[in-house]
């Protein structure tokens, strides 16, 4: 496996699909981060999220609505030597480009991610980033919004992400460990806490470690997907 030199290139790859609220955050966190390139990977988004994108300096790409195909869409068009993929509601640490480039010089390391910080002050959501940096770090499962970053070399070796409705970060982290280790970095990214917000704290808990266990008891992706949706609706 090769290492990432002190000079490796980083494209940043961000999927959107109506994102035009929480992107300008994300971008403007960017604007002097020492990276080649920023990504904005649009699934057929609605709104301004493309246009907003393009006023950041960002490069978009259209791609069909789906996470995994976005995140493929816009790793196909990057030419860093190293990817990182970011949520449009997440926001990078500063200094994250030297912490990247250090994880990656690693050869035994496969791939990195960051600490997760969710953006509300509530004790309660203590408790969650908790249990999230713990089962990354010691189980080495960090899920999408930790901004899972690899070489671009060993992206395009493994085909990419799979072409699933759900699940599709999982599904890549479990087939980087058996390349190497998966190192969680020092620093966090802060992510929103719209999702939290919307459901509920507890409910939206109990639902991530529902598919977190049915997928790595080998429940199939697309039905837990159907299981997800269904939920979202009741």
């Amino acid at each position: 496996m090769s290492t990432a030199p002190k000079t490796s290139r980083i494209s940043v790859i961000i999927p959107a699909r109506n994102e035009a609220a929480a992107l300008p955050a994300t971008l403007a966190a960017l604007a002097d981060a020492e990276v080649h390139e920023v990504i904005v990977a649009d699934g057929e988004s609605r709104d301004a999220t493309a246009a907003i994108a393009r006023q950041h300096g960002a490069t978009v790409v259209g791609s069909p609505a789906g996470r995994g195909r976005q995140l493929n869409a816009g790793a196909a068009a990057a030419s860093g030597d190293i990817l990182l993929f970011l949520h449009a509601d997440t926001l990078l640490p500063p200094a994250f480009a030297a912490e990247v480039r250090r994880i990656l010089a690693d050869p035994a390391v496969s791939a990195g991610a960051f600490r997760l910080a969710i953006a509300d002050r509530r004790p309660g959501y203590r408790l969650i980033e908790l249990g999230t940096n713990l089962r990354a770090r010691l189980g080495q499962l960090p899920y999408g919004d930790q901004a899972l970053f690899l070489r671009a070399t060993d992206f395009r070796a493994m085909g990419g992400f799979a072409d699933l409705p759900l699940l599709e970060d999982l599904e890549m982290v479990s087939r980087l460990r058996q390349r190497g280790n998966i190192r969680l970095a020092a620093s966090a990214v802060q992510t929103s806490a719209r999702r939290w917000q919307r459901w509920g704290r507890l409910r939206t808990t109990w639902r991530n470690q529902l598919m977190l266990w049915g997928f790595l008891l080998g429940v199939a992706p697309d039905r837990l997907a159907r299981w997800y949706l269904r939920g979202n609706r009741g």
